[in-house]
Parts: C-alpha cells; structure tokens; sequence
C-alpha cells in the first residue's frame, strides 16, 4: 500500500533592521521588529490561521486517515509567541488529534552543520525542548535546514537517536531510479532517508497557478492520477514544501484551498493508497537501496546545492565571521549574548545576500526585505561589527570586576 506523506516547511526570520555604519556603537537592537510583525500577521492571516483550519477540518472529516507533518523552526516558534499566540494555539489544535507529527531541526534554521557540529547539536537540543514544550513530542525524524543534507550529516543524525532523515531526492544522485522509496544513507546503519519528489511537489507550490503550464488549472483528481501512477514503483510519496504555498505563494483566489480541500478523498478514492507521518512511513516500510550524498544538496535553487547560501564572497565573509565568534560567545555563559549570536546564524541572512539571476534570483528577491542583495551584506556586517564590539565589552567589563573583586579581598 503506497503512502503519502505531506511534509510542511514552517520558517520566519527574525529579520534585521536597516542598520546603518552610524548605527554601530550606539544601537545595541538589531531586530526589525515592525516588519517582524508585519511580514508574520499578514502571512498569519493568508496561511497559517486558514490552512490550519482547513487541515484540521480534513483530519476530522476523514476521520484521522488523513496525515501531516510540520517542521516549525524555532525563531518560527519564538514569533508565535510573541506576535501571534493564536497561530500558535491553531498548531496545539493539531497536534492533538494524534495526526500529526513535528519533526526535528535546527533551532535557528541555520547552517550550523556545515561549521560548527558542536553549535548543530546545541541547536538541536534547543529546538526538541521547544516542541516538547507546546507540543509534547519528542521528535524522531529530523529535518535539516532547507533540507541540506550529505552522508556525514545522516551519520550525526544517526547517532543523535532520529531514525529518519528529510532530504531532495537530486536526480544526478538517484540516476534513473525514482525517489519514491526509502532509502539508507551511505556510511549509516539503521536511519531511513525520506526523498523529496520535487517534480509533485513542485506542480502544488511553484506551478500551480501558471497560466502558462499546460496542465493549469490544476484539479485534484488530475493530481490524484498523477500520484496514483506510482503504485507497483514505490511504497512513499514525499510531498514537500513551504506552508506558505498555500494562502500566500499561492493565493486563495488560485484555488489552491480547493485544491487541497478535495485532494485527501482523491487520493484514498485509491484503495491502495493511505496517507502517514514519516515515522509511521519510516516504521512501515524498509530501505531499498543506498543513497550516497558525499557532497551537500538541498531543496534551494536549480543547482540544489549550498550556492543559495555561499555562493558570493558577501555570503561567504559574512557566514565565516559569525561562526567565528562561537567560542568567545558560548564561553561567555550570558544569555543575551547567546541568543543574539543565534539568531544571527539563521540561513535567510545569507540567502538574502544572494545574487544570482534569472528564475532563482526573482525568488531571492521575493523574499528579501532589502532593496540588493549588497544592502543585506552591509547591514548585516555593521549589526556584526556592533555584535563584535559588544562580546569586547562584555569581556573587558568582566576583566575589571574581577580585577575590582581581587582588590576588595585584599
């Protein structure tokens, strides 16, 4: 019996403000929380509230055969509950219905893996807390940031207790077999890697309300068919994606609520087909082969590789400073500092410093909130220049209160 499984991008950014070289030394806040807020209570509204209802209403309508999981990041999280509780309450909903699953990520959706294991799992740990916390789950499939991923990385995931792992199903990696099994990692022993089928997936979140594709408009039993010609060549369909594809990538007026509204009956109208969380697939269903990644790959751009992020010498200066930091800063034991230092780990800092052209930079530039990828970069580097000077500070005033406490001893 073949499986669906819907998978859910959930990710905001807590963006930085336009800061200016004028600002270092003077403003220590670095957030731009108007636009925070802003960005979050419109895609509020468009996506998460409505879509949220909707799911809920296709789990209790199909009376819990239909199945989803979410990954939310932290900072996704830490928005919820300061600008939008309600959102928050709407996922609680979820959760309770015992069908739906959250998996685990990095806490700031950032790319810790690639400098810092030791900061991956920090991040990792964080974020398991938070989901136990509003959630209570303890998560069992891991899902890394963007979906980068390679051996190595399924290896530390291993090792960490997951017993899956989300990755692209990369056609120059797969070479000519199809993305819809499990499959083991090269290097790993027990842990199952679910492979992205991007081609599906991508007819819902990026083609969906192209005038111009020959299969527009799309109807749900047209995409059933699609999905029901897998049977007899494969056991798990993964259909990924952003939550926002639906409100807000695509629009309520394009249909997609509908679409999504008769999809569920369309696919079980299948007898063979059924719909599960990844570690319901992940406990149903065995490897079939190896999938051996020993460079990166990711779900981002054409090439799906790490060039979204560090590809330009900007993203690539700007990536190295704030790792660079992670010694003083966790050594400092303060909070603040910690948190700041997090927070300016998140990926979308980078991928805003993007400058690719053509299809992949009209992407970059949709969700920028900057007017270039060089305004990013240059308020990114003077919120790090203020950062670096605030660590010096930090540690300077801590040097004279000792040397302050040594001379109340004597």
């Amino acid at each position: 019996m073949p499986s669906v499984c819907f998978y859910f991008q959930v990710h905001q950014p807590f963006r930085i403000k336009r800061y200016s070289f004028f600002d270092i030394g003077k403003d220590h806040f670095y957030e731009d929380d108007e636009k925070n807020q802003v960005i979050l209570d419109k895609v509020s509204e468009k996506c998460y509230l409505k879509t949220n209802r909707k799911m809920l209403d296709l789990i209790n309508r199909h009376k819990g055969k239909f199945k989803i999981s979410y990954s939310l990041s932290g900072t996704a999280i830490e928005q919820f509950e300061k600008y939008r509780p309600d959102v928050l309450e709407s996922f609680k909903d979820l959760a309770k219905t015992g069908c739906v699953e959250f998996l685990s990520e990095t806490y700031y959706h950032s790319l810790s893996f690639i400098f810092s294991k030791e900061e991956f799992r920090r991040q990792i740990e964080m974020h398991r807390a938070k989901i136990k916390e509003h959630f209570g789950q303890t998560p069992k499939i891991f899902r890394n940031t963007e979906l980068i991923y390679n051996n190595e990385l399924a290896s530390v995931i291993e090792k960490m207790g997951f017993k899956g792992i989300l990755c692209e199903g990369v056609d120059r990696l797969l070479k000519d077999r199809t993305p819809n099994y499990l499959y083991q990692p090269a290097g790993s022993l027990k842990i199952k890697t679910f492979l992205k089928n991007y081609s599906l997936s991508d007819d819902i979140a990026f083609r969906f309300s192209d005038r111009n594709w020959k299969e527009w408009p799309l109807q749900a039993d047209t995409f059933a068919s699609w999905v029901h010609q897998i049977a007899g060549n494969g056991e798990v369909l993964n259909l990924f994606m952003d939550y926002e594809t639906f409100g807000e990538h695509q629009w309520e007026e394009t249909g997609i609520f509908d679409f999504l509204d008769y999809l569920p009956k369309e696919i079980m109208s299948h007898s063979d087909f059924d719909f599960k969380t990844l570690s319901e697939a992940a406990d149903s269903y065995k490897v079939r082969d190896i999938y051996d990644a020993p460079d990166f790959i990711s779900w981002a751009d054409a090439e799906r590789d790490l060039s979204a992020w560090l590809s330009n010498p900007m993203e690539k200066e700007a990536a190295k400073r704030i790792y660079a930091l992670e010694e003083r800063v966790i050594k400092s034991e303060n909070k603040d500092l910690i948190e700041v230092w997090g927070k300016l780990q998140t990926s979308d800092h980078f991928y805003y410093m993007c400058t690719k052209f053509w299809s992949d930079g009209d992407v970059h530039k949709y969700f920028s909130p900057y007017d270039s990828p060089y305004d990013a970069y240059i308020y990114y580097m003077n919120v790090l220049a203020d950062f670096e000077s605030t660590i010096d500070l930090f540690y300077k005033d801590k040097k004279e209160a000792k040397k302050l406490e040594k001379k109340s001893n004597l």
